[in-house]
C-alpha cells in the first residue's frame, strides 16, 4: 500500500475467521521451551553487556569512557526492551499454555523493569478490546479540536515539537502509569498503581496490590545496590537503560497507532475488527529482531494477541493477501516518522468538520 493512502473504513469483505484460516495452524502453538529460550537469550546478552561495561569501561581513557557509557545504556536498553516485549506476551497469555506460568514470568520480568504487571495487563487488555474507539480506547486516545489545550499553539513549531517529543519519550510512560496521561477519560482520578482506580474491577484489585509489591521489591533492591555501589553506579548500569526501554515503549506504541492514514471511530461506527485493523506495522531495521518483531507484526498481534511472537512474522505474511488494503505498513524511517506524526497528527475530526459521520481522521490545522 502507498504510504499515504488511507485505510478503508467500510466493513471488510472478510471475517476474523477468514483471516485465521489463512494462517498455518502451528502459528498458534505456544512452546514453553522456545519461549524460555528467548528469555535466556535476552538475559545472556544483557549480562554480557553488563560484564563488559563494569569490567572495561573504567579502564578507557576519559574521552572514550564518556561515550562508552551512553553506548552501553542504549544497547542495554534495546536488549531490555526485548525483555519487556516477552513480559507483554505473558500478559496476553502468549508465552505458554499455562496462565499461572505466564503470570509468574510476566510478573518477574515486568517488575524488574518497574512495570506493574497485572495493572498494565488489564488496562492493555482493554486497549485491545477497544482499539480505534474514540470513547473507550485506553492509550494514545486522540483529542478533538475543542480539547486541544490553549498553550498548544506555542508548541506548533519545530522547537515545540522537539520539546513535545522529548517529554513524551522520557516521561510519557511513568506519566501514563501514574496519571493516565494520554489515556481514556474516567469519571475520577485513574492511576495504574491504585487498586481502587476506576480502571479495574473489584475482582482485579488484589492483583493490583501484587503488582505494586513486585515494583516496590525491585525499588528496594535498587536502593540496596545504591547503598553498596553508589547512586551513580545504579543510574549508569540500570537507570539509563531503563530510560531507553521506556522511550522505545512509548515510541513503538505511538507509531503503531498514530498516522494520518488510520481512522478512529466513534460509537456510531466502531466495531472490533475495523478498530483492530486501524493500526500500522513499522520498520525499525535490525531492531525488529531485537524487539522480537513487535514493531513489524503489530496488525497480526491485534488480531490474534495470544499468538507467540516467534510465529507472528509468518502469520503476517499469510494474512496480507486476505487483508489487502486493510493491511497497513509504513517503511518510513522511525526518526522521520515520529517527527512527521507529531506534526501532522494533532487532533481528530471527520473530513467534513461541520458534520459527524462517526469516522475521524488526524488533522493539524487549528
Amino acid at each position: 500500500m502507498v504510504a499515504r493512502e488511507r485505510v478503508p473504513t467500510e466493513k471488510p469483505p472478510f471475517t476474523l475467521s477468514d483471516i485465521k484460516k489463512a494462517i498455518p495452524p502451528h502459528c498458534f502453538k505456544r512452546s514453553i521451551l522456545r519461549s524460555f529460550s528467548y528469555v535466556f537469550y535476552d538475559f545472556t546478552l544483557a549480562y554480557l553487556l553488563y560484564y563488559l561495561a563494569t569490567n572495561y569501561i573504567s579502564h578507557f581513557p576519559k574521552p572514550i569512557s564518556y561515550w562508552a557509557w551512553p553506548i552501553y545504556g542504549f544497547l542495554q536498553g534495546c536488549v531490555l526492551t526485548g525483555v519487556w516485549v516477552i513480559a507483554h506476551e505473558c500478559g496476553h497469555h502468549a508465552f505458554s499454555d499455562y496462565q499461572w506460568l505466564d503470570d509468574m514470568v510476566g510478573l518477574v520480568l515486568h517488575s524488574f523493569l518497574l512495570v506493574p504487571y497485572f495493572s498494565w495487563k488489564y488496562s492493555h487488555r482493554r486497549h485491545h478490546s477497544n482499539t480505534g474507539s474514540i470513547e473507550k480506547d485506553e492509550v494514545f486516545v486522540p483529542k478533538s479540536k475543542d480539547e486541544i489545550q490553549w498553550f498548544f499553539k506555542y508548541l506548533s513549531n519545530p522547537p515545540g515539537r522537539f520539546l513535545t517529543l522529548f517529554v513524551t519519550l522520557t516521561l510519557g510512560w511513568p506519566l501514563y502509569l501514574l496519571f493516565n496521561v494520554s489515556g481514556r477519560k474516567y469519571d475520577r482520578f485513574a492511576c495504574h498503581y491504585d487498586p481502587y482506580s476506576p480502571i479495574y474491577s473489584n475482582r482485579e484489585r488484589l492483583q493490583i496490590f501484587i503488582s505494586d509489591v513486585g515494583v516496590l521489591t525491585v525499588f528496594y533492591g535498587l536502593y540496596r545496590l545504591a547503598m553498596a555501589h553508589g547512586l551513580g553506579w545504579v543510574l549508569r548500569i540500570y537507570g539509563v537503560p531503563l530510560l531507553i526501554v521506556n522511550g522505545f515503549l512509548v515510541l513503538i506504541t505511538f507509531l503503531q497507532h498514530t498516522h494520518v492514514s488510520l481512522p478512529h471511530y466513534d460509537s456510531s461506527e466502531w466495531d472490533w475488527l475495523r478498530g483492530a485493523l486501524a493500526t500500522v506495522d513499522r520498520d525499525y531495521g535490525m531492531l525488529n529482531k531485537v524487539f522480537h518483531n513487535i514493531t513489524d507484526t503489530h496488525v497480526a498481534h491485534h488480531l490474534f494477541s495470544t499468538m507467540p511472537h516467534y510465529h507472528a512474522m509468518e502469520a503476517t505474511n499469510a494474512i496480507k493477501p486476505v487483508l489487502g488494503k486493510y493491511y497497513y505498513f509504513d517503511g518510513t524511517s522511525v526518526f522521520k516518522a515520529m517527527w512527521r506524526e507529531t506534526k501532522e497528527c494533532v487532533y481528530v475530526a471527520p473530513d467534513d468538520e461541520g458534520k459527524s459521520n462517526g469516522v475521524l481522521w488526524y488533522k493539524n490545522k487549528l
